[in-house]
């Protein structure tokens, strides 16, 4: 499988605007990317652009805190969906991981993926603000949750992906999950690392030099 199969061609900024997401789904066709990684505003506009097109529609959902309500997370999946997304990257509740009110994240998980019925779920653990401690008991939720995916991270934290991390979470995953490396991931090199460690997406806004490197 081509390096360009593993990676969200990912456009995530405040500033996009929708000439900038009709020109991320160009080069999402023209190099061949998986997927088109967006916010939820940006759904039914992406929908249109990849009319046709094999091409994955991701959504985040609770970006890039995870702090609103599980409600307004529901909600916000469902809508996501209802335009047209097949798969959703939702952040995790990071407050209530290190409160250790794992009963909330649990039940947030669950429904979240109960709401979206078989379209994919990513969960976000934003691995730079976590203790191993915390990243662990992050993967044993996401697993009993019946996520697909655990996700590095959302970029806007204060660290990305870390070779270090998606080792600990293939460790403790195994092939219950997998795994999408996400957050500063700007080279081939960096991607092919992330891909041998056992992450099976790449989020990126660099796809297009990652594989024009190759």
């Amino acid at each position: 499988m081509g390096l360009e199969n593993y990676i969200d061609h990912t456009l995530l900024k405040p500033t996009a605007t929708n000439l900038d997401i009709i020109n991320l789904c160009a080069e999402a066709k023209e190099f061949h990317f998986f997927g088109v990684c967006v916010n939820g505003c940006h759904v039914p506009l992406v929908k249109k652009e990849l009319q046709g097109s094999p091409i994955s529609i991701v959504a985040v959902i609770g970006f890039p805190l995870g702090a609103m309500s599980t409600a307004a997370k529901i909600c916000e999946a469902q809508d996501c969906i209802s335009n047209g997304a097949d798969e959703i990257d939702m952040v995790l509740n990071i407050g209530w991981l290190k409160s250790k009110k794992y009963e909330l994240v649990l039940e947030e998980i669950t429904e979240i993926k109960q709401a979206i019925g078989s379209a994919l779920l990513k969960v976000i653990i934003e691995t730079c603000y976590l203790t191993e401690e915390e990243k662990i008991k992050a993967c044993e939720l996401i697993i009993q949750g019946k996520a697909d995916y655990v996700k590095t991270s959302t970029g806007f934290g204060t660290d990305g992906a870390t070779y270090g991390d998606v080792a600990l979470l293939k460790k403790k995953v195994g092939d219950r999950i997998k795994i999408k490396a996400s957050g500063g991931i700007k080279n081939t090199e960096m991607a092919l690392k992330y891909i041998d460690l056992g992450a099976s997406k790449i989020g990126t806004s660099s796809g297009i030099n990652i594989t024009r490197s190759l």
